[in-house]
């Protein structure tokens, strides 16, 4: 099904590298700009294309290819873009001729930082295309969304600059799909949440994967933690009969659905009945996203199962709402929180970033605003699936897969409480006795987080709060193979909570697996059980002789899980003082040391922000 690069009469292609959507929503931003600037543009999924067609595009008079590609996990590729990936590695093709930008997106709390992106514009521009434009780096950890806009205020002067046209747009807002509404319809051929196949929900059949979810019945969901304010579960999904396998350390992916009280205020707000059975049908005949999510389908369905409804809006929705705003007040602050003027930034960083405003947020602050709903539907970025890291581990639990969560809950700036979409969603998946299992769709993303070949190297494992999740399945796992009779190596775990009586999740399990030998060691930070907080990094540096040895003589494996923004670097530093205050290194080396340990696959780490 490779379309080829060619048989597009498109000035500018805009491929995206995404794995949570937002580079593919950056990329269908700049196709409907350069649509402003009245350029033909279309966005394309690298995993539909031949990309090795690419040097083609000289063939095409004045053409653009614009890259906006994600970073995923550590430096990798996003999963739609692992083959073109691949290809740039390999190629030796020459791309003279062609014409190229590229924009990253990326997370400086991690290590790699937009490795994807930088990769993308250095390699093109070693197999001689032409860079019109500077590379952009977005930052998730500071404001992407700010990031973005930066870069295309100047990045579209230059591209109109390349195709000769004025750099003057029409201000006006372009609908992209026009809105069908069916009076009549078999309600079997109507989407209700599934993501592919009509009915595939009703009618499973595998294989399963992020475009054919199975629906997993909850066995088992209990509340870990004995006190406390906040809500720690363990949930354990039935996946026999699926076909499904996983190792210990691969993630799950879930499909949460909205809140149905938020869905219900949302319709009252806008004035329609949600069942009405609708398409949103592609005004571009000839682009390859037909829809803009599955159709037909409800619009009750579409924010129930499509749609984000729940994280700060984007300066374009912004933009494109403001016609709909009948105060001149009203319509005056959504157009400047659009614009990139410093002000604008600043109302739109404190008005809706800071203050978490959503779209019903906005709907209720800004009462003349009375948008169509297909229009907000067509605007509003798609609901993306939640990772978590596999609790178990397969070889002792072949039929079920265990997740680790805590429920987010809090108030905003504004008052408003702020419920997680997918951790409330499985909090309220409660099993009862005599009931259906209630189900939750799912599929298992392979991870490069791997306990050693060998069941005899030495493994660390650093995992505070539910960053304890795929250390729970590296712990079964060595049980399991110490049962097999292998000999297996140390295990040394440091796991951290608020305090031991409270949120000490686990301890039973973990306190059995260190009397059975298979946790040779057991340590707990209880960061609050003391005047002066006690965290994971404070004990690694209580053991810096026994762990420097373990790593330095004994090959042994280190894991970090968890908190990427502080946790992770915290740890990442005390590795460093204990190479240098044990080890003897200076600095410089002792960077260089562990950086090379993570090279060879000998310090992994599975952390999120």
């Amino acid at each position: 099904n490779s379309e080829t690069v060619t048989s597009m009469t498109r000035n500018v292609i805009v491929f995206y590298g995404s794995q949570t959507g937002t580079a593919e929503e950056f990329a269908n931003r700049l196709v409907k700009d350069a649509q402003r600037y009245g350029i033909k543009g279309m966005v394309a999924d690298p995993e539909e294309y031949d990309m090795s067609e690419l040097p083609r595009l000289r063939e095409i008079d004045s053409s653009l290819a614009v890259f906006c590609m994600a970073t995923y996990g550590e430096g990798e590729p996003t999963d739609n873009a692992q083959d073109f990936y691949d290809w740039m590695q390999m190629t030796d093709d020459s791309l003279e001729g062609v014409h190229f930008a590229v924009f990253g997106l990326g997370n400086k709390t991690y290590d790699h930082y937009n490795a994807m992106g930088t990769y993308t514009d250095k390699r093109l521009a070693e197999l001689g295309a032409t860079r019109i434009f500077d590379l952009g780096l977005g930052d998730d950890d500071g404001n992407l969304e700010e990031d973005f806009i930066s870069w295309k205020g100047q990045f579209w002067p230059a591209v109109c600059e390349f195709f000769g046209v004025q750099a003057t747009q029409e201000e006006c807002s372009i609908r992209q799909f026009e809105l069908v509404v069916h009076s009549d319809v078999n309600m079997n051929e109507v989407y209700t949440g599934e993501l592919g196949r009509l009915l595939s929900f009703q009618d499973q059949k595998p294989p399963f994967d992020a475009k054919n979810p199975f629906l997993a019945p909850v066995a088992i969901n209990r509340k870990l933690n004995k006190g406390g304010s906040r809500h720690l579960m363990h949930l354990e999904l039935d996946i026999s009969g699926s076909k499904i396998r996983y190792d210990a350390g691969d993630h799950v992916a879930v499909y949460p659905m909205n809140d149905v009280p938020l869905v219900n205020r949302l319709g009252e707000r806008l004035g329609v009945d949600l069942d009405t059975v609708i398409t949103l049908k592609n005004l571009d005949e000839e682009a390859n996203k037909k829809h803009p999510f599955p159709c037909p389908t409800t619009y009750r369905a579409a924010l129930t199962h499509y749609l984000d409804i729940t994280s700060p809006l984007h300066t374009n929705v912004l933009f494109d709402l403001s016609q709909y705003a009948s105060d001149p007040e009203e319509k005056e602050i959504l157009r400047k929180m659009a614009c990139s003027s410093s002000e604008g930034k600043a109302l739109y960083h404190s008005w809706v970033v800071e203050s978490e405003r959503n779209i019903l947020a906005v709907l209720e602050d800004l009462p003349s605003l009375r948008p169509p709903i297909d229009h907000l539907c067509e605007l509003l970025p798609r609901l993306q699936a939640r990772y978590y890291s596999i609790a178990s581990s397969a070889k002792v639990h072949p039929s079920s897969i265990h997740i680790c969560v805590v429920v987010l809950e809090y108030t905003t700036k504004t008052g408003r409480v702020f419920k997680g979409v997918a951790t409330n969603w499985l909090k309220d998946k409660v099993v009862t006795d005599g009931s259906p299992r209630p189900t939750v769709p799912m599929y298992v993303r392979k991870s490069q987080f791997r306990l050693p070949f060998r069941a005899s190297t030495p493994v660390i494992m650093i995992g505070p709060g539910t960053g304890i999740a795929p250390f729970m399945g590296f712990i079964q796992e060595r049980a399991w193979q110490k049962e097999q009779g292998k000999e297996t190596g140390e295990a040394i775990l440091y796991f951290g909570c608020r305090h031991r009586n409270e949120d000490f999740i686990y301890q039973e399990e973990l306190e059995e697996f260190e009397k059975a030998g298979v946790l040779t060691q057991l340590h707990v930070a209880f960061s609050r059980d003391q005047e002066h907080k006690v965290y994971v990094q404070h004990l690694l540096k209580q053991s810096k002789d026994h762990l420097w040895k373990l790593i330095h003589s004994s090959n042994a494996h280190i894991y970090v899980c968890g908190d990427a923004r502080n946790m992770a670097r915290d740890v990442h530093a005390a590795f460093h003082e204990i190479a240098e205050e044990v080890g003897g290194l200076t600095h410089t080396q002792a960077v260089d040391y562990f950086q090379r340990l993570m090279t060879k696959g000998r310090y992994s780490q599975d952390v999120w922000s």
